[in-house]
């Protein structure tokens, strides 16, 4: 999974922070995942057909939202940002929770690269 996705989604995600820090509540960033738990989602995923189908869903719709994001079209990666995430909760809290730590990971450290791979044995059955 690229980085892009990730950004992508954690900008939808980040909406209802917002909130929470108009009432005076600072968000706690939430912590990065480990390796383990990233396979752990992964093979969870892998596991179950249906589950897949969805992880696919998100990511067009994500192609969709980095476009909306590059075009700084708010009111379409608002719209995409509410038609993930129904598909997203229904992969379940493991992968919400490692994806908004994902927030936390550089992409380019070593941790980051082996979630990236990690994660692209999914993206490859999307193709």
């Amino acid at each position: 999974m690229n980085l892009q996705f990730v950004v992508a989604f954690c900008l939808f995600t980040a909406i209802p922070t917002v909130g929470y820090a108009q009432q005076g509540q600072p968000p706690m960033p939430p912590p990065p995942p480990t390796l383990a738990e990233v396979q752990k989602v992964v093979a969870m995923i892998n596991a179950d057909r249906a589950k897949v189908q969805i992880y696919c869903q998100l990511a067009k719709l994500n192609e969709q939202m980095e476009a909306a994001y590059q075009k700084k079209d708010d009111k379409t990666l608002e719209a995409l940002g509410a038609q993930a995430d129904p598909l997203a909760q229904k992969l379940g809290p493991e992968y919400a929770k490692m994806m908004e730590g994902l927030t936390q990971v550089d992409g380019n450290s070593p941790l980051g690269k082996q979630i990236s791979a990690a994660l692209d044995t999914l993206d490859r059955q999307c193709k």
